[in-house]
């Protein structure tokens, strides 16, 4: 019975000791919205919304625009290089510009912000991104749903006076 009970705690320590091993796996480059904006976007609803109104409680202060102007048919194509660096972007479809229709753009941040800030999708009109177009506040980033949100504003002074909320999903 000694026996039994030596040999039991022998093997149990070797089980044991075999626990102690780290074993995490290769290395893996963490995941950046770059790869999580990627590819094409369609529209599933367009808001405008008055930020004067909003901000005074006037109603109505939001207009959905989505079945008007042909934005039923927007979509937003963004590109990464192969190294999930920004590319260029399309506005697709036969709609009313809102901001530049077609150039480069790149993120204020490689991964969400921890302080719950949105963050800024800059719109570029050259390669090397120089000339600022425009900046879309990304306010919803696409996970496991595959849809984002992104808010165009219009200000002056400092004062934002409307924007524009675009909710996508993914097409590709």
């Amino acid at each position: 019975m000694k026996c039994k009970s030596i040999i039991c705690l022998i093997i149990i320590s070797f089980l044991a000791q075999g626990c102690n091993e780290l074993d995490d796996g290769n290395y893996v480059e963490p995941i950046t919205i770059y790869e999580k904006i990627n590819g094409d976007w369609g529209l599933m609803n367009l808001k405008m919304v008055d930020e004067y109104a909003k901000a005074n409680a006037i109603e109505p202060n939001e207009q959905n625009l989505s079945t008007l102007f042909n934005y039923d048919g927007f979509k937003i194509r963004f590109s990464v290089d192969e190294k999930m660096k920004p590319g260029s972007y399309e506005v697709l479809g036969d709609v009313p510009p809102l901001f530049e229709p077609k150039g480069y753009w790149e993120l204020s941040s490689s991964f969400q912000q921890t302080n719950a800030s949105a963050v800024t999708i800059y719109l570029y009109s050259d390669v090397q991104k120089t000339l600022l177009t425009d900046e879309l506040r990304l306010t919803s980033i696409p996970g496991s749903n595959q849809e984002m949100e992104i808010q165009l504003v219009r200000g002056s002074g400092g004062t934002s006076f409307i924007s524009y909320v675009f909710k996508l999903n993914a097409i590709n």
